[in-house]
């Protein structure tokens, strides 16, 4: 009996972390959490500081050149995102730490140049090369955790590492709500470059993983990583990951970048005063970020029940119904802010399909590649949802309405609904060496 009690005690127990580990993980936590500040900010921003640009760009500031504009430069920084690619050959060659440190400077000072700019050209440059140093940064930090910890504790520990993206929502929202509101959208920016801190101790404090310290060892690292990710043994699962992904961040800036914009116009057309209106959008981008952050901690525990397939089928389902519903029935409403903000929690919630991912690319690429498949899928991702963000632009234009045509996007989460079941399924097993 004795024996009994102790073998299910072991098995409750978790190997223990050490002191890198842990810093490692924050150090990845924080980037990423800033990393999501950062990307959201300019969502929030994005009306004001337009109002104040183009007009000195030679543009008069009408709602239509607003939402042209914005989604011009939303494109061009998803653009700098998909070039972020580059970031994954340097760091299995160069190391998960010290690229990863790279990736979180670029951002945070490009995103404080943002609060310098005098033009909209200006901002776009900013936009673009910030893009760059954040689309590196869910690869390299997902690498690493997943590297890093122990096999009994990864699934968890991705889970954990995507709440920070969307924990950057929430901060995002607050100082929108207090900075924002008082002191503007310069000031806005310039807290976006706060991360340095977080890249000097990355640098500073924390070690390789033991995976990619034997595998520089061996020098398995030094071959061409890109090549071989569309190379026999990894090309199916390259190309099908790719498609899942694409279809994941079409629906995350569908749903979050237009968010802001259809609460506020909602909340006016309620009666809601300019500020009041921004205070609400804050509050319903507070919301979303609680409701993703609850789904990325769901999620470990759901794959590791059901399988990662299946996992990500319920969670792509669930998006596609929250999208249509939102965007495409609440929106259009009489008096539809409530339901459409209940309807952004649930929507929030299944947008940590994200998680999945974190959980999901390591698994299905060995050491010697793995940060390069992770940060190729997610660029190309990018890029496809650079192009579908600026089609979304032209229609909300077109047809003087946001609800329809972000509505529609829930399209592709049915379409990967039949793409899921090409994927490996990974249950169960150790993560590659």
């Amino acid at each position: 009996m004795n024996s009994i009690t102790g073998a299910a005690r072991r098995a409750r127990t978790k190997t223990p972390l050490n002191r890198s580990q842990i810093a490692g993980f924050w150090g990845a936590w924080a980037g990423w959490t800033l990393d999501g500040m950062d990307s959201f900010i300019y969502a929030l921003v994005l009306t004001p500081a337009l109002a104040e640009l183009l007009p000195r760009s030679g543009y008069a500031a009408t709602p239509s050149n607003i939402g042209l504009a914005g989604s011009i430069l939303f494109a061009l920084f998803l653009v700098g995102w998909g070039l972020s690619f580059i970031w994954g050959p340097l760091a299995d060659r160069f190391g998960r730490t010290r690229v990863l440190a790279g990736t979180i400077f670029m951002f945070a000072i490009f995103t404080g140049l943002s609060a310098t700019a005098q033009s909209v050209w200006a901002l776009a440059i900013y936009r673009f090369l910030a893009g760059v140093g954040i689309g590196g940064e869910w690869a390299l930090a997902g690498t690493y955790v997943a590297e890093s910890w122990p096999e009994d504790r990864r699934k968890m520990g991705a889970g954990y590492l995507q709440t920070g993206y969307y924990a950057g929502f929430f901060i995002a929202a607050a100082l929108n709500y207090t900075i924002g509101v008082h002191f503007g959208w310069r000031a806005m920016f310039l807290t976006g470059a706060i991360p340095v801190v977080v890249a000097i101790l990355v640098l500073l404090r924390v070690e390789e993983p033991d995976k990619w310290q034997k595998s520089e060892a061996s020098h398995e690292h030094q071959g061409r990583p890109l090549r071989e990710i569309f190379g026999t043994a990894y090309r199916k699962r390259t190309i099908v990951a790719c498609a899942l992904l694409t279809i994941a961040i079409i629906g995350l800036w569908a749903g979050a970048v237009y968010e802001p914009s259809a609460v506020i116009q909602l909340a006016t057309r309620a009666g809601a005063s300019k500020a009041e209106a921004i205070r609400t959008a804050s509050i319903a981008t507070g919301l979303l970020s609680i409701g993703t952050i609850l789904g990325c901690l769901v999620l470990p525990p759901l794959a590791e029940r059901v399988g990662r397939k299946w996992t990500l089928a319920i969670y792509f389902a669930g998006m596609a119904i929250a999208i249509a519903a939102s965007f495409g029935w609440a929106y259009y409403l009489e008096n539809g802010l409530v339901p459409f903000i209940v309807l952004l929690f649930v929507l929030g919630f299944f947008g940590g399909n994200f998680a999945l991912f974190s959980l999901w690319l390591p698994e299905q690429f060995g050491t010697r590649v793995r940060a390069t498949a992770f940060a190729f899928c997610t660029s190309f991702g990018r890029f496809v949802g650079a192009g579908v963000n600026f089609l979304l632009g032209a229609a909300v234009l077109h047809m003087h309405t946001l609800g329809i045509p972000v509505a529609l996007t829930a399209l592709a989460f049915v379409a990967g609904l039949f793409i899921i079941p090409f994927a490996p399924e990974t249950k169960g097993e150790a993560l590659p060496g």
